[in-house]
């Protein structure tokens, strides 16, 4: 199990109660090796976005086992995982989930306050104009387009340097242009700075640029493979 950077092992997750419940996980087994850029797929409601939040630690498990870099963090408690999280994994959501109120250098540095960082800004700025956005630092989300404000989630995805990279739907909120800009951003900085990352798409082309497709469907990884990756 430790070999992997990411393992599942016969996880099951049920949402709502009684007669509303829902099994959203059925079973599922994967790992994932470290620095492999990883793409999951499925049509809605198949279980893509759970899986993702069982890896990071938000959604928690009925039963199975969850490693995560060497580490099992099913039956962990909440503060246990929220730290694990913040020191391994970074999380790029689609709609940015940014706090309005703050601008891009302060959201950047709220993971790293929050680990003790001895210099937030200092880090933020940086990882803003890694993603070029050094001009734009002191402006809040409103102020800032649909790419800039992925971007901005990005940095501070990247910011805290996790092991794992965790993407939902990137390029969901994004035209076609825009999208790829963030899709190739997303992939230089794995690659550049030997990430694990996990994506979740309904993007046929996104999914193709990964080392790996992970099929699913009505909560289940389906058993016929997956048709091997073309990278972009």
């Amino acid at each position: 199990m430790t070999e992997a950077v990411i393992a599942m092992k016969d996880v099951h997750l049920t949402l709502g109660e009684g007669a509303s419940s829902v099994d959203v996980l059925k079973g599922v087994s994967l790992e994932v090796v470290r620095g492999e850029a990883t793409g999951i797929v499925g049509p809605s409601g198949s279980g893509k976005s759970t899986l993702l939040m069982v890896l990071a630690g938000l959604e928690k498990v009925d039963a199975g086992e969850v490693w995560i870099a060497g580490k099992r963090i099913d039956g962990k408690s909440e503060d246990e995982v929220a730290a694990f999280r913040g020191r391994n994994i970074g999380i790029v959501f689609q709609s940015f989930h940014l706090i309005p109120n703050m601008t891009a250098l302060e959201n950047v540095a709220v993971p790293l306050e929050l680990a003790g960082h001895p210099d937030p800004f200092g880090v933020a700025a940086r990882e803003l104009e890694a993603v070029g956005l050094s001009q734009r630092v002191t402006h809040y989300p409103g102020e800032l387009s649909g790419g800039e404000q992925q971007r901005v989630a990005i940095a501070r995805a990247l910011a805290p340097e996790p092991a794992i990279l965790i993407a939902d739907e990137p390029t969901g909120n994004l035209d076609q242009a825009t999208g790829r800009q963030i899709a190739d951003l997303l992939f230089a900085k794995a690659q550049e700075r030997g990430m694990t990352l996990v994506l979740v798409t309904h993007d046929p082309a996104l999914a193709a640029r990964c080392a790996r497709q992970i099929a699913m469907r009505s909560g289940r990884i389906e058993t016929a493979p997956v048709q091997a990756a073309v990278r972009a």
